[in-house]
Order: structure tokens, then sequence, then C-alpha cells
């Protein structure tokens, strides 16, 4: 294992994952294959970026191939990173430049980002019970981030994933795009995944995304956020 690779699994604590994660018998075994394939690469259950303190946490689905699971980074090395961290800079939740590798300097500013599921499930599908096991290293996460008031949940899954892991009923949150619901203490924003699929085919632009983030901006710095419309699916 590389210090880079190293430096990276210390972030972690004990109720989350460590990097031969074994909960998941599908996962693992494709970790062992890329791990075999590519031994310069993360390979492992990618942990959070930023400290547990800030007031905005971001969940995505999973580890892209090419992407966390190669860098260990969310959402660093793929097409969905550029979108989301331009995105975060321009709404003043990270500063520096994004190169799509760990080592470019960037820096969260009041916020975290995650996964729901984390490790690289094949085809990028994780099943419902690798879901429903991955759970509650989310709910750990949440719990460990005194000061959270927002969490912007990229897609379906992810929605779903933190509905239940603040113990919330489907039925009271449904998803849809620049939904917000409030559980709790705690907002929850919704946004479709900023993955290529759906930027290329126009599901989301990128003012689309922005506007999710203007609103939690907004709410954040205690304005009246205004409302991005609300587009409910059934994924995305």
């Amino acid at each position: 294992m590389s210090d880079q690779q190293e430096a990276l699994t210390d972030v972690r604590t004990p109720e989350l994952p460590d990097r031969d994660c074994p909960l998941c018998p599908r996962l693992a075994a494709f970790r062992a294959t890329q791990r075999a394939a590519h031994p310069d690469w993360f390979n492992a259950p990618v942990p959070s970026f930023g400290d547990p303190t800030p007031a905005l946490l971001i969940v995505g689905l999973a580890p892209g191939l090419r992407g966390a699971n190669r860098t260990g980074r969310p959402f660093t090395g793929d097409y969905a990173g550029v979108l989301l961290y331009d995105t975060l800079a321009r709404f003043g939740f990270a500063r520096g430049t994004y190169a799509a590798d760990p080592s470019d300097g960037l820096k969260f500013v009041d916020a975290r980002i995650t996964n729901a599921v984390r490790c690289l499930p094949p085809l990028n599908k994780p099943t419902g019970a690798e879901i429903a096991t991955c759970r509650k290293f989310l709910t750990a996460t949440i719990a460990e981030m005194p000061k959270l008031h927002a969490i912007v949940a990229l897609g379906r899954i992810a929605h779903d994933s933190v509905v239940a892991a603040l113990g919330a009923r489907p039925k009271d949150a449904p998803f849809g795009h620049g939904a917000v619901h409030t559980l709790g203490r705690l907002r929850l924003y919704d946004s479709y995944h900023c993955s290529r699929y759906n930027t290329n085919t126009g599901v989301l632009t990128a003012g689309m995304f922005h506007d999710v983030f203007a609103a939690v901006r907004a709410e954040l710095d205690g304005a009246q956020p205004a409302r991005p419309a609300s587009r409910e699916v059934t994924s995305r």
C-alpha cells in the first residue's frame, strides 16, 4: 500500500469500514479483482473527504471505477467530479484548484462529502442488500458531525439511504430534483446525480445543479433560500 493510500485510510474511525471490509461478499470479491488488475489503485472502501465539523454533507452513490476507487477521494478522477467540485467552489464550499488528484490541494470550506456505499460496485450498481449493509457507515458519519445542518443527496439511492439513516419514512420525504425536506434538525436537499449520463442527456444541467447549491448557500448564510423547482422522479 502506498503512502497516499495509507494517509487516506488513516482518516477512518473505528465505526467506519477498514481497508478489507468483508461485509458485502460480492463487493469484496470485486475489490480483490481490481487489486489484482490495478495494484497501484486505492481499491478499498473510500473514506469521507473533509473534516467532521462542517454544516454541509454531500452524499453520493458509490465510488466510480476510475474515479474514487482509483484515487481514494470521493468524486475525484471521474467526470462527475468536474461539475461537483466546480459547483462547490462557485458557492464557497471549496477552495483551491480541482485537478482530479487527491494531492491537488483542494480544501473544503464548511463541507464534507461521502457515499452511500463505500466500495466500488460492479457496473456502478450496488444491490439493495449492499446499500442497506453499508448504511450503518453513513449513519455513523452523520452522527459524528455535531454542526451538521444540511445534506445534499445526489440521486435517488443516496436520498433513500439518507432518509433511512435518519430514521424517517420514505413517504414523508419523496425524492425530486430541487426538493427540500426537514428531517428533525436537518434539511435534506435533493439533486439528480451529476453523472456523465445525466448531464449529457440534459436530465441535469449545470444551472439546475447550481440552483440546489445556491439554495443551500442561502440557507446556511441565513438568507431566505430561493427554492429550486422540484421534479419528482423514480431514479437519477
